[in-house]
């Protein structure tokens, strides 16, 4: 078999996986459509109002991992001091940060060192001290040794005293009723519901005072605004229909809520991966389906998470390496479920279509580009079929980042101004030429440095929300 034969051969694979692909992101896109419509009905009859009335609601402990947040980490605080909730409390976990995280809070809560035991049901790095604020009755700071972000949310497991938990960023900011909103279906049906997920949009560009959100922005940086379309696409046009269909694998580590006793049965976070919100996710699903127990892991599009995102290609490239290799690690762990008829949908569809499009399809787009360049030069792929192939890469990606933005319109018009609105739309487009293969190429990268055993986190220099 010669070149040419090998060209043609690889470009019909190529167009029938591509073809695929834009099938399944359809039906996904479809299902998430009436399932967030669902949802949006749902929401009018248990506002967050009506949540806060209830005379019964399971405490919280909001755990926020710190490590060199000097920047933000006071703000973030106070925002999370000033949430709508019967019962909660704030535990920030000082990971052996080398700034002036530990002073800042200390300086900024009046925090002073009490005698409280420390009982590690989850293995962690050593608790050097744990912290309480004489201004905030339910403020609590553990001071450890660096571990990473895993080994700081078990140590936050291991000191809370609520039976749920929520894992958040400690440079987010959680609208005020979020609490409310993801802790909702814990109330409708508190002996299944395992976790929960929320949405994530992007801080960078907006108003923002005393850790609360005053004004929604785009950022004028074509970088972030990219990252904006990006997030809707993900959580409204993808996790909204797996969640309907319990096949939910990630919740990001932004911003979830778990249910506690579930994730200490697991293990806790695992500290040698660096996609530990993902692979716990899927270790409960793994437990919870080989125990054959009745459960639900959701995602909710309302109760909102925002978050600084990268302003650099630097920055970016890093994290999104990392993600990517967080995603195949999550997948190898737990390749037992892969095809699986006894996990059902999960091991069915769910991971199939995390290890084939998600894991693998920037592999096969970089691929694709070569050949199909290679077939042209060589007359061995025909115009139309190169055509095909840019139309199923490329306008399929703005179909799904239009529909997307479609979705956020119609079900939340967080945006109240046209000029962000029109630079999302533009940005929906721009975004698939050029940005969209730079990225395929850091994340082919990602599988390459987990493939030889990188573990490297990636500094994640941030400026700062103000």
């Amino acid at each position: 078999m010669n070149l040419n034969h090998l060209l043609q051969l690889f470009s019909v694979g190529i167009l029938t996986y591509f073809f695929l692909v834009s099938v399944f992101y359809l039906a996904l896109f479809c299902l998430s459509f009436v399932e967030l419509l669902r949802h949006q009905l749902r929401a009018r009859f248990a506002t967050p109002k009506e949540i806060l009335k209830a005379k019964i609601v399971p405490p919280i402990s909001v755990l926020a991992p710190a490590y060199n947040e000097e920047k933000s980490v006071v703000m973030s605080v106070h925002s999370l001091l000033r949430l709508e909730y019967r019962q909660f409390e704030v535990i920030v976990i000082n990971d052996g940060s080398s700034d002036g995280t530990l002073d800042a809070l200390i300086q900024a809560f009046a925090l002073k060192k009490v005698a409280r035991q420390y009982f590690p049901r989850i293995p962690t790095r050593p608790v050097r001290a744990i912290y309480r604020s004489q201004r905030v009755r339910n403020l609590l700071v553990i001071d450890k040794e660096n571990g990473g972000k895993a080994d700081s949310l078990n140590a936050g497991i291991n000191t809370s005293t609520c039976p749920l938990f929520c894992c958040i960023d400690a440079d987010s900011i959680l609208e005020k009723d979020s609490l409310l909103t993801i802790a909702h279906p814990f109330l409708e049906a508190y002996s299944e519901v395992v976790a929960t997920g929320g949405l994530v949009r992007v801080a960078n560009g907006c108003k923002i005072k005393d850790g609360e959100v005053l004004e929604v922005r785009t950022s004028g940086r074509w970088l972030v605004d990219f990252q904006i379309v990006e997030y809707f696409r993900a959580f409204l046009s993808g996790r909204t229909g797996l969640s309907k269909l319990n096949c939910l694998l990630v919740i990001s580590g932004a911003f979830g809520l778990f249910k506690k006793e579930p994730v200490i049965e697991a293990g806790g976070y695992r500290h040698d991966v660096v996609g530990e919100d993902m692979e716990l996710v899927v270790r409960l699903h793994r437990m919870m389906r080989d125990a054959k127990r009745t459960y639900q892991i959701k995602f909710l599009p309302d109760p909102v998470c925002w978050t600084e995102v990268p302003e650099s290609m630097r920055v970016l490239s890093r994290q999104r390496n990392r993600w990517q290799r967080g995603l195949a690690e999550s997948l190898f762990h737990n390749k037992v479920m892969l095809g699986n008829p006894r996990y059902g949908l999960l091991g069915m569809v769910a991971m199939p279509y995390f290890l084939l499009i998600e894991c693998l399809s920037p592999v096969v787009e970089i691929t694709g580009y070569a050949v199909f360049t290679l077939g042209l030069m060589r007359a061995a792929v025909g115009l139309p079929a190169f055509l095909a192939f840019f139309m199923l890469a490329t306008v399929l990606g703005v179909l799904l980042s239009l529909l997307a933005l479609f979705m956020e319109e119609l079900a939340f018009k967080r945006y109240p101004k046209v000029k962000d609105l029109l630079r999302l739309l533009a940005a929906a487009v721009l975004e698939n030429f050029g940005y969209r293969q730079y990225l395929s190429l850091v994340r082919a990268k990602g599988l390459v440095d987990w493939i030889r055993g990188k573990k490297a986190w990636g500094a994640m220099e941030r400026a700062g929300l103000s």
